[in-house]
């Protein structure tokens, strides 16, 4: 029988409570603590989980019967907090996007590495069963050479008077906030990401963000990619990834999961669709296994650094009537000295 790890839930929202059910369903974690600023829901969040309640990090470090944390908290706080956890020896696994500049993602690995603590970024998307056995399939090269990748995060949400409509909490609109499922995904199947150019769209909800954007991509290996983000509008698509190869065509669905090749007219099933708590808790038990030195990070650091930096590369693009390259880990190595 596995001893679980004892985890922390640091931040009590919208995300959390899909983290809570993961837990629920997780053999290798087990959450030991709640943290929010607001005692309603941290108390809330508490009494699911079935332990104690803090209203301060600083509260939970004092007591310190913990090995690791899932950081669900707003993007602005990550690095000051996660660097918090890191310097007293806790693992984090902090909630998309990592955080909201390159140097603060390069400051948190270097504190990973100077603590000797598992960092690694969430993004569910990784951790879908049928997105995993899609990049299988590619990988078997059963679609020839990729020539197009398009991914599509479009629906309908109202986002007035949530923070990640304040650029000044969440740095930004749709485009870091599902944007860097986006990056991470097309980074996962395709590897480096070269050149982007992103344009925005009209901003129908009158947010002080970009709540409509497309995105086009070039992958270091020369395969385009488009990128559709709307809070504003439902694409309804089956598919959020359609990958098109030189011998045939492969979708991962909501519902569904499937290929066709060139030669035959007929679509081979291979999923059955997104599974939100299997992503999550799949998520959390690769992160408690990498924490034990049974398994590697499916979503490592460097991964992390990379989905900011092309993020970012993203936002320069959109001032700009061109292509813009996206510079890379290794022209400034994350490394460096504290």
């Amino acid at each position: 029988m596995i001893q679980p790890l004892r985890c922390a839930l640091v931040g009590a929202g919208r995300i959390a409570q899909t983290y809570a059910q993961a837990f629920a369903a997780c053999e290798e974690l087990k959450a030991v603590a709640a943290v929010d600023v607001s005692p309603t829901a941290v108390q809330r969040m508490a009494e699911t989980l079935g332990c104690p309640a803090y209203t301060t990090l600083d509260a939970l470090l004092a007591v310190g019967n913990f090995d690791a944390a899932v950081l669900c908290t707003p993007p602005v706080t990550h690095r000051a907090l996660a660097t918090q956890l890191m310097k007293e020896g806790k693992h984090v696994l902090c909630e998309k996007p990592f955080c909201l500049d390159v140097s603060s993602a390069r400051a948190m690995i270097r504190m990973a590495r100077a603590s000797g603590v598992v960092l690694t970024m969430a993004s569910k998307f990784r951790y879908v069963t049928d997105v995993i056995r899609g990049r299988e399939l590619i990988q078997s090269g059963i679609l020839g050479e990729v020539v197009l990748f398009e991914n599509v995060f479009a629906s309908r949400v109202e986002m007035a008077g949530r923070w990640n409509s304040d650029p000044a909490v969440s740095g930004g609109g749709v485009l870091i906030d599902n944007g860097t499922h986006s990056v991470d995904l097309m980074r996962y199947f395709l590897g480096p990401l070269a050149d982007v150019q992103a344009v925005e769209g009209k901003r129908v909800q009158q947010l002080p963000v970009e709540d409509t954007v497309r995105i086009y991509v070039r992958s270091a290996g020369g395969v385009l990619g488009s990128i559709d983000l709307s809070w504003s509008i439902n694409k309804e698509q089956d598919a959020y990834l359609t990958i098109h190869g030189s011998a045939g065509t492969l979708q991962v669905g909501w519902k569904e999961s499937k290929y066709r090749l060139y030669s035959d007219p007929a679509w081979v099933v291979f999923g059955k669709g997104y599974d939100k708590v299997q992503a999550f808790r799949s998520q959390l038990t690769n992160f408690a296994r990498a924490i034990r030195g049974e398994e590697k990070l499916l979503i490592t650091s460097d991964d992390a650094l990379a989905s900011v930096e092309v993020v970012k590369a993203i936002y320069r693009s959109m001032d700009h009537p061109h292509w813009v390259t996206v510079p890379t880990a290794r022209q400034q190595p994350a490394e460096q000295p504290v």
